[in-house]
């Protein structure tokens, strides 16, 4: 009898100590989606439902020896991606991860908080720009995220259609840009696959709720799952809409702290 092997998924971001959201969101959705999930940890947050209180980068050079570890032994099937706190941290993750020829990166630039607050400086902007975006299989911008890539507004349908060609050439393969920021009733993601040229609308119900903390990157966690797994970049996104929104959905019911609490990772297997 041959051995079975796992489908699996590395998180290169930060820690969430309220495990709404970061490393925490990530593990939480790769193993929701039937991966085995590693971690890679560039910051540690003192976070929780209310905000962040403080946050304690990891050396870079620890950040690098936790990459060596994962990829030389065990291996990855897909990389998700997450907020990289100075342009000598992406350079660095960017030359690891063409050391070691990883395929299926799901890039997720947080750079924007809630508040509207870029999280990045310029500079760190440009680094991600010059050495991870073009890596990347996949790229998941809001739109405040894609307004700091681009560096101009981005709001409503046109623009963001606009927005996510403007974004392939800088060098991506795909651009998922997500409507979530829309005044609209229906929370509308616009997915351009570059190889094909295509542009598709990816509709979804808004839900109300208040527990819609780390819902990007559950999504982009989702997505990389989904591509671990097997499936082209069209499916793999539609599944990890498809996943956030139950995700979401069955969150909404739930009450944990006083603030912004998380979606529902474990909606399929607790309910």
């Amino acid at each position: 009898m041959s051995e079975k092997t796992y489908c699996r998924v590395l998180t290169i971001a930060g820690s969430d100590s309220g495990g709404g959201a970061g490393i925490q969101a990530d593990l939480k959705a790769f193993a929701a989606n039937r991966c085995y999930g590693m971690s890679v940890i560039t910051a540690l947050t003192a976070q929780n439902t209310l905000g962040v209180s403080g946050i304690h980068p990891v050396p870079i050079e620890f950040v690098a020896r936790q990459m060596d570890a994962v990829l030389a032994d065990i291996g990855v099937d897909a990389v998700k991606i997450g907020m990289l706190f100075s342009p000598e941290l992406i350079e660095t993750v960017a030359g690891k991860l063409r050391e070691y020829r990883v395929e299926h990166i799901v890039l997720d630039p947080v750079m924007v908080a809630a508040s509207g607050d870029k999280l990045l400086q310029d500079d760190a902007v440009e680094a991600l720009k010059s050495h991870l975006i073009p890596l990347a299989e996949l790229i998941t911008p809001n739109l405040p995220e894609a307004a700091v890539l681009l560096g101009r507004e981005v709001g409503g349908r046109e623009a963001m259609a606009t927005a996510a060609r403007d974004l392939l050439a800088l060098g991506c393969r795909n651009v998922l840009v997500k409507g979530g920021h829309l005044t609209e009733t229906n929370s509308a993601d616009c997915l351009i696959l570059g190889a094909d040229n295509r542009t598709i609308w990816l509709d979804g119900e808004r839900i109300a709720t208040r527990n819609n903390h780390g819902t990007g990157c559950t999504l982009s966690s989702a997505i990389a799952a989904r591509m671990a797994l097997g499936d082209d970049v069209e499916t793999a996104v539609r599944r990890g809409k498809e996943y956030i929104t139950a995700a979401i959905r069955d969150g909404a019911a739930y009450r944990l702290g006083g603030g912004h609490g998380p979606v529902h990772h474990f909606w399929e297997y607790w309910e």
